[in-house]
């Protein structure tokens, strides 16, 4: 069975815990991303940002994103799947935690990212359609 490192999107960019939200979002915006992993300046990732956290914890909340960190929305440890487990392992995570999308981890280094998308390509339909179930129902 395929690897996360197989099958990820390398190349990731990330925000950083410092950054702004303004910048974070124009971030996304030249990205064509909706998420950017946040790492802290000792390069370690701290949690995910989504174009959804933006709308809702601080737009619709009436705070101005250039006054808001990415890491002030770093919840908890994130979420991430290793370089080395395989497809199986990856849709379990994605399942388990209800998300669409994990940083890939080697040793403490972040190298890509694994979408739904990617495991999609990867696998036949049905472990896929199981996934994309389990998510879209909570």
């Amino acid at each position: 069975m395929r690897s996360a490192r197989d099958i990820m999107t390398p190349g990731v960019t990330c925000i950083g815990a410092n950054d702004d939200l303004q910048t974070a979002a124009r971030q996304m915006m030249e990205l064509d991303v909706g998420s950017l992993p946040i790492c802290g300046e000792d390069n370690q990732l701290k949690g995910m940002l989504t174009d959804r956290d933006i709308v809702v914890k601080v737009i619709a909340a009436g705070r101005d994103p250039r006054g808001v960190t990415a890491g002030e929305l770093a919840e908890g440890k994130p979420v991430t799947i290793g370089a080395d487990d395989d497809a199986e392992e990856i849709l379990e995570t994605m399942s388990e935690y209800q998300v669409r999308r994990l940083p890939v981890i080697d040793g403490h280094e972040l190298i890509g990212i694994v979408a739904v998308a990617d495991v999609a390509r990867a696998l036949p339909d049905r472990p896929v359609g199981d996934l994309v179930e389990s998510i879209s129902q909570h």
